[in-house]
């Protein structure tokens, strides 16, 4: 009856809500989450960051409630504000982040995709995603958008045979670190190339490489 009446009164509020407005209070103003991972079964540990508020971050989030008409979800703050810290993120990254499972997680970054806040990368089953460009535009950070979302096909074929012409031999992980790419999508890269007879394909699994097919063409000649 007393935590009633205090609630009543305005001193105090129902237990759950005030993780809630930590986070909120903090993700807003661009600053990091807070920590609770000192957390155990008798104490609750709580650590915040000293940062500067990031003033462009928090414009932008206001924008956004302006167009909504409303607080913007905590959910979706915490995947900006991951964003705005990891660069970019997968769906299960956020899933832990959010504390709530891979398709929750999806359902989140796929609605932010579609308000033009992030920007999605690669095929469906291991996307990932950025802050969308517009966002780094308005945060005077346009040449750091190239950098995250790495470059289009035509870009990446052009800079991995580059590469081998120049170094002679390219393997899967200087492929995968040149262009950005996850392991198995620089392997998709060089067996395509190799399928258009641009590269030619030596050894096989760990020991693979691929070297430039005219370099090839010659040694046979």
């Amino acid at each position: 009856m007393l935590a009633d009446i205090l609630k009543r009164i305005g001193l105090a509020e129902r237990t759950g809500r005030g993780v809630d407005l930590i986070y909120l209070g903090l993700l807003r103003y661009g600053r990091p989450a807070p920590d609770y991972s000192r957390t155990d079964a008798t104490n609750v540990v709580l650590r915040f960051l000293n940062t500067v508020a990031n003033l462009t971050f928090l414009r932008l989030i206001l924008e956004e409630e302006k167009r909504l008409s409303r607080p913007m979800p905590l959910d979706d703050l915490i995947a900006l504000s991951e964003l705005h810290h990891a660069k970019r993120l997968t769906v299960s990254s956020l899933a832990t982040a959010v504390q709530k499972n891979e398709s929750a997680a999806r359902t989140i970054l796929e609605h932010l995709v579609e308000a033009g806040l992030v920007d999605g990368h690669g095929s469906s089953r291991q996307r990932d995603f950025t802050l969308g460009s517009a966002i780094y535009r308005k945060m005077g950070k346009a040449g750091d958008y190239v950098r995250q979302a790495g470059y289009d096909p035509i870009q990446q074929e052009q800079m991995v045979l580059q590469y081998a012409l120049k170094y002679g031999r390219i393997t899967r992980q200087q492929a995968s670190e040149l262009c950005h790419l996850h392991l198995d999508k620089a392997s998709k890269l060089l067996r395509h190339l190799a399928e258009r007879k641009r590269l030619v394909l030596h050894g096989q699994k760990r020991g693979a490489y691929y070297t430039p097919f005219e370099t090839n063409e010659c040694a046979g000649a």
